[in-house]
């Protein structure tokens, strides 16, 4: 071949070259303290979420995730780290700025090396000032919230957290509480997606609400809005309004995707921290936050663990999907890191659902484990249809039927000792020793947040 002709075919051959497709957007949004029955498409009739509904009619809505623990600090540490609370770093909320390990990979490390920008806005809780855990040693580019739990319980608070530099917020040192800080994390967002719309992202939207707010005399969100004329106890209807005010910031986030047309580039995943606050004289069983579920947060039956999940991609997952495949938070990091289409870390508990979302089918987990040390060493562990609970070291297992029996009401161990056996021995290798984290001894002190 000639030169002349070699040249004009590679150049046709370069121009016939298929476009690489950019690397989907993914954009977490973690409630704190929502139950598994607060939102319309879970059954709640009185709270109105209608954006959130029709991010599951577009989407696919799990009946059975799970998060990674029954309080903030370890179930946010489990999400980031895809290490269960037998394995990973924080398994309490005992102290507020507890840090990750030096080099622990998260979710955003993975993601930001495999090419994106990544953003946390709202409540980080893994690591304070005084530690090499802040959310820019972690993996993200742009922070704008809370350092640690304790301080995420102030809507108002005197100051915020930008990157690494504490930042004044005047209105609310000087006029007490006059702005409400989780309505910035919903501009930030927005804020942030219109300034990386050209380029792969992902946005950890780690919102407070409907979290109880420790302020005294002050509502967790601005105004009760369209419930501001129930007979309902005040605290009631302040709740109710946080669940609609986080609905409306899911509506806006989605409106924006779709004028950027950035739709179907984008996986949205929505789910809560764990279950149903009874915090600041409310009461979760007044709207059935837990749905038919036993307990709520600070228990690890369903109520404290199983949660809300609903994920959008159109044109990958099928709209109005309703799916029963068990899956936990530290499945999230292998999830994120297939979609993005980079290796996940060795070592890891999870195991990554895109087959699920994609409406394939896939080999579930052979168990999920849960232990949690601010009410004495509990733990459970769920295998199939069978769920092994202990509240403490020295009482007795329950054995609950999940199949027959969602509402963990009738306790079989009794009636099924091989299946207790075995999955008591499962409980013992599904967790490493911690010295921060005893399974016997004296308690460290803690105090519940």
């Amino acid at each position: 071949m000639k030169r002349r002709d070699f040249l004009g075919a590679t150049a046709g051959a370069a121009w016939a070259a298929p476009i690489i497709p950019r690397k989907p957007n993914i954009i977490l949004i973690l409630a704190d303290d929502l139950g598994y029955g607060d939102l319309g498409c879970y059954g709640q009739q009185r709270i109105k979420t209608p954006h959130i509904d029709r991010l599951a009619a577009e989407g696919m809505r799990f009946r059975q995730a799970y998060a990674g623990s029954t309080v903030c600090a370890p179930s946010r540490c489990v999400l980031m780290t895809g290490k269960h609370t037998g394995h990973s770093t924080v398994r309490g909320n005992r102290n507020p700025e507890l840090p990750l390990e030096p080099g622990e990979a998260t979710i955003a490390t993975v993601l930001k090396a495999a090419g994106y920008r990544t953003a946390i806005f709202g409540k980080w809780g893994l690591g304070g000032p005084q530690t090499d855990s802040l959310p820019d040693q972690k993996g993200f580019d742009e922070f704008y919230g809370y350092l640690n739990h304790w301080h995420a319980h102030l809507a108002y608070p005197e100051h915020i957290w930008h990157n690494r530099n504490e930042v004044l917020l005047f209105d609310n040192w000087f006029h007490q509480c006059k702005s409400f800080v989780p309505g910035h994390f919903i501009d930030r967002a927005l804020k942030f997606i219109e300034g990386n719309a050209s380029q792969p992202f992902f946005i950890y939207l780690a919102t407070t609400i409907p979290h109880a707010n420790n302020e005294l005399k002050a509502m967790e969100v601005p105004g009760q809005g369209m419930y501001a004329g129930e007979k309902w106890p005040e605290v009631e209807k302040n709740f109710a309004a946080a669940v609609t005010l986080l609905d409306s910031g899911v509506g806006r986030i989605l409106e924006l995707l779709k004028q950027k047309g950035l739709d179907q580039d984008t996986l949205v995943l929505f789910t809560s921290d764990n279950g149903p606050h009874g915090e600041g004289g409310h009461d979760a069983k007044f709207f059935q936050s837990s749905g038919p579920l036993r307990g709520k947060k600070r228990d690890l039956y369903e109520g404290g663990i199983r949660v809300p999940a609903i994920a959008r991609w159109p044109g990958k997952i099928k709209p109005g999907a309703v799916n029963d495949f068990p899956w936990a938070f530290w499945d999230l990091l292998p999830t994120f890191a297939e979609v993005a289409g980079t290796p996940a870390p060795r070592g890891l508990d999870g195991v990554s659902i895109l087959p699920t979302l994609l409406g394939r089918t896939q080999r579930p987990h052979d168990f999920f484990y849960w232990e949690f040390h601010e009410r004495g060493f509990q733990q459970a562990l769920r295998q199939g249809q069978w769920k092994l609970v202990r509240q403490l070291p020295r009482m007795e297992f329950e054995l609950f039927d999940l199949n027959a029996d969602v509402g963990e009401t009738r306790d079989v161990a009794a009636a099924n000792p091989g299946v207790v056996t075995r999955m008591q021995a499962l409980l013992r290798e599904a967790r490493i020793e911690s010295a921060v984290w005893p399974s016997a001894g004296p308690r460290p002190p803690f105090q519940e947040r």
